[in-house]
């Protein structure tokens, strides 16, 4: 049996009294029926609006709908809107809409001041400065970067006195200070004091500073994570102890040539800073092997480790590291220039920390083909292996290395002179590699370099593809040919580097040597001579203007593998003596940009990401 349901309201005759939201009917009306549905859809009923206007409403309820509906939005989505800004104008233009979008804003606009110029960090100390102001600006500050402020050519930069405004900023979290060399022991201090939130500091540069500030540092900032005083030349164990028993939280530390530091300090930070991940030791040449031991036994989530010129450091330090252990966070390992090193303490390394990603054994003149045959049960987890100056190195284990880690995206075989092109048709094969170098590796020819420009094939993929090749190191090699180096730029369209010092293919013509690098002024008058190095735009200008006028560049008739077993031993003689110009560093590396995505992907070279 179908119930009968009660008559509807007529609201085309209802009056304004029957419409009340006190009336019983009205009530009725409401819970049984849909608003949207039982009204006609015309201009004044279809949203509502003959009732709204007939409802007695509260004033805050009324406000209320007078406000629009992104005004109405919960403060987190608001945050959430604004933290997509990019530009601090936007976001300074949000903060004037509303005093709701002004509270909701003002946070990312002063989180991070601007003071990339002067005219900007004036404005800045200005609204700090500003008694009644309409937000404590002082309070909101959490990031401070002033190292962009050093003008050496007006002799204009960071003192004491620039940074003294800042002095109520307690709340500041990551301060950054690189190469405001003025700055001495009291402006820093102004800044730490009280800043009980710090936590990363950066002076890098800064060769005032003493042990004063890291009393400082260790007294005020508990919770500091990171600090970086490269450079800081007059800091002593004395301090750095000090940090290390009050700043437990620490994961990253940066001494680079801190000449002071000794073992008594690196022993601390193994014993008290339980946390660390990262450690540069570059230049600390009173550093021994106990306290790398150390450092690497307790670190247990140490992640990289640099110790390049560490010229006390022997195969000991990783001898005696404790048997039956792995290191598995461990990714970097940089030990250039470590002349002690031989093939037992490479062998030692690869069995304790099996996922290494980038090593770098550049000058540890000890090291043989044995030391690289432990380096290939790294596997597919190598990506960045520097062996420059290895010089007794062989194609033998290079062509296994290729063979065992075909993930490798840089590798630097400088100076290798028993290397051929044996190793280098090898390399070419690699699928991802970016970045090679091979500078004074003087046996190759343009047979290396026609491998290296033929693109690959991926794994599974049958079409070639491109090469990724993107900087490339010849400086020296002294076979090499315009016809070879031509072949290659047109292969490599990602290219973006080319060093060919000493080519007399190329530093001999003036109209190729118009596209290079200006060479830089400390070098001496036969450096800038040889000096030939195509980077950015100069590489796609020289490729446009070898593809231009092919046939007048050279004799298309002659071979590209001219090898001249003996009748130009002459010419040879003249261009090695170009060797003698070491000063040329022209196989600039550039370092990683590293992520901190905890995984170690940070690690992976730019183009990875």
């Amino acid at each position: 049996m179908v119930r009968s349901r009660p008559d509807m309201l007529d609201i085309s005759t209802s009056t304004s009294a029957s419409s009340s939201s006190s009336s019983p009917e009205r009530a009725a009306y409401d819970d049984d029926t849909d608003f949207f549905t039982a009204q006609r859809n015309d201009s004044e009923s279809s949203i509502g609006v003959a009732s709204l206007r007939e409802m007695t409403m509260s004033p805050s309820r009324e406000r209320e709908y007078r406000v629009s509906p992104i005004s109405r939005l919960p403060p987190e989505l608001l945050i959430g809107v604004f933290t997509k800004l990019s530009s601090s104008l936007d976001l300074r233009s949000c903060m004037l809409v509303s005093k709701t979008w002004s509270r909701n804003s003002v946070d990312l606009l002063w989180h991070r001041p601007l003071c990339n110029t002067w005219q900007n960090l004036e404005s800045v100390i200005k609204s700090i400065r500003e008694p009644g102001g309409y937000y404590p600006y002082h309070a909101l500050v959490k990031r401070l970067n002033l190292s962009n402020l050093n003008d050496r050519v007006n002799n204009r930069g960071v003192n004491n006195g620039t940074v003294k405004p800042f002095m109520h900023c307690n709340r500041i979290e990551r301060l950054t200070l690189t190469g405001c060399v003025q700055l001495t022991d009291e402006g820093v201090c102004s800044l730490i004091y009280g800043s009980r939130s710090l936590l990363a500091l950066d002076i890098t540069g800064l060769d005032s500073i003493t042990d004063h500030t890291l009393r400082a540092v260790s007294e005020n900032c508990g919770r500091l994570q990171g600090l970086n005083i490269t450079d800081c030349s007059k800091v002593t164990d004395d301090s750095l102890v000090e940090v290390a028993e009050h700043c437990h939280y620490l994961k990253r530390l940066k001494l680079n040539n801190c000449a002071l530091v000794t073992d008594e300090s690196i022993m601390a930070v193994a014993h008290h800073c339980p946390y660390m991940l990262e450690i540069d030791l570059h230049t600390c040449r009173q550093v021994s092997n106990v306290s790398i031991t150390a450092l690497i036994s307790r670190g247990r989530q140490l992640r990289e480790l640099r110790v390049g010129h560490c010229h006390l450091l022997t195969d000991a330090a990783f001898l005696d590291l404790p048997k039956n252990l792995t290191f598995e966070s461990l990714r970097i390992l940089d030990l250039t220039a470590c002349h002690h090193l031989h093939d037992e303490a490479v062998e030692r390394i690869i069995e304790t920390s099996p996922r290494l990603r980038n090593l770098v054994l550049a000058k540890c003149k000890e090291i043989t083909d044995r030391s690289v045959m432990a380096i290939t049960k790294l596997g597919k987890n190598l990506h960045y292996i520097h062996l420059g100056h290895c010089a007794q190195i062989t194609d033998t284990a290079v062509v296994q290395l290729v063979k065992m880690c075909n993930r490798i995206r840089y590798i630097d075989l400088a100076c290798c002179h028993r290397l051929t092109d044996t190793s280098v048709k090898q390399l070419a094969t690699l699928p991802k590699l970016r970045r090679i170098g091979l500078v004074k590796c003087q046996s190759i020819t343009d047979r290396s370099i026609l491998a290296l420009a033929k693109a690959t094939v991926e794994p599974r993929q049958k079409p070639l593809t491109q090469s990724l090749l993107e900087r490339v190191h010849l400086s020296y090699c002294i076979n090499l040919t315009l016809q070879g180096i031509h072949a290659l730029l047109n292969q490599c369209p990602k290219l973006t580097h080319l060093s060919l010092t000493g080519v007399q293919a190329f530093y001999l013509r003036e109209d190729l040597t118009s596209f290079c690098r200006v060479p830089p002024e400390e070098f001496t008058e036969h450096q800038q001579h040889v000096f030939c190095v195509f980077s950015g735009e100069g590489v796609n200008r020289l490729r446009n203007y070898l593809n231009d006028s092919p046939e007048t560049l050279y004799d298309t008739e002659g071979t590209m593998y001219d090898d001249r077993e003996g009748e130009d031993m002459d010419t040879d003689h003249q261009v090695a003596g170009l060797m003698h110009a070491t000063g040329l560093n022209d196989d600039d590396d550039d370092d990683m940009d590293e992520v901190d995505g905890g995984d170690g992907s940070q690690y992976e070279l730019e183009g990875e990401r």
